[in-house]
């Protein structure tokens, strides 16, 4: 049976692409029956994750990569992580507001989704949307993070390629490594490279990759940029097209597609347990008894939730 919302989208119609990812980020029965029938359109696009640390000028690094991914005739879509707004509970739209230049674009679809408070600075539905787009048509799909710390590692389940901005003298590059980051990252990216201590960080990255560099098939690359004048741009879009053709070309997209599929059912299945596992202890009689005595300071919230869970298992 068909989808008429679904339709639109695989026929281009933007949109009705804007209103099923609102939806998915609603959790929206409507949003969820287009998605069904989607899914078996998409797996064909290229999904990029950008992090790094606030103020690597990843948005800028973003703007610049949406220009030269067109002049390669490439449909672009992006998905802008944004904080959320604690008035609204949505994005902020900042990002959104600085890749205004691409508005008139009809290749280019940005859209900022709201962290909802989440680890990782991964929106709930941005596995969805990239779903939506991929199944729309869009060649490459970038997801831009908060930058939010070591949970940026959280990025590598979602996409295919990970590029990693760092800056010069600020010692990002081994918090990069501190976070996990270093093992996630297919492209660094060394971002105002016209910065003092940019050579010295330079020199350090690609001394720690070349330590590791014997026993991966694919070997990582450092690109150094200066988003704000547009230099390096050409050269990191190379690396990206490059990981993607290495991808192709080997086991790797399947298998990490595959990874991608594992990590999405694992996630909606946990949701779905939790959701129906509190409409349960909701209505119990235990529940009363327990939230008493936590007011009562009797047993601490860790105890009363497994007090719950205890009964719900019964």
């Amino acid at each position: 049976m068909g989808n008429a919302l679904a339709d639109k989208v695989l026929a281009g119609h933007v949109p009705s692409a804007a209103r099923v990812i609102r939806r998915l980020e609603d959790g929206d029965a409507e949003g969820r029956d287009a998605l069904t029938a989607l899914y078996p359109h998409s797996g064909k696009a290229q999904i990029i994750g950008v992090t790094g640390p606030p103020g690597a000028g990843k948005s800028t690094l973003v703007d610049r990569l949406i220009s030269a991914f067109r002049k390669r005739d490439k449909r672009v879509g992006v998905i802008a992580i944004d904080p959320t707004s604690p008035f609204s509970g949505g994005a902020i739209l900042g990002d959104r507001i600085r890749m205004q230049s691409h508005a008139a674009d009809s290749g280019v679809f940005i859209r900022s989704m709201a962290t909802r408070g989440q680890l990782g600075g991964l929106a709930r539905a941005t596995d969805d949307a990239t779903v939506v787009l991929d199944a729309m048509g869009f060649d490459v799909i970038v997801i831009e993070t908060v930058g939010v710390g070591q949970d940026e590692v959280d990025v590598i389940k979602l996409v295919h390629s990970t590029a990693v901005v760092c800056l010069p003298g600020t010692g990002d590059e081994v918090q990069a490594i501190k976070a996990g980051v270093m093992e996630a990252a297919d492209v660094f990216v060394l971002n105002k490279a016209d910065l003092p201590g940019a050579d010295e960080a330079e020199s350090h990255l690609q001394t720690l990759l070349h330590l590791e560099m014997n026993d991966r098939e694919w070997q990582r690359r450092l690109v150094r940029t200066v988003a704000e004048k547009g230099e390096g741009i050409a050269e990191l879009c190379d690396a990206l097209v490059a990981h993607d053709t290495y991808l192709r070309r080997s086991d790797e997209f399947a298998l990490r597609s595959a990874a991608r599929g594992r990590h999405s059912l694992f996630e909606r299945l946990r949701d779905l347990a939790l959701e129906q596992a509190v409409d349960v202890i909701t209505q119990s009689e235990d529940l009363k008894q327990v939230l008493d005595a936590v007011t009562r300071r009797e047993i601490d919230p860790y105890l009363g939730a497994a007090q719950l869970w205890h009964a719900l298992k019964k």
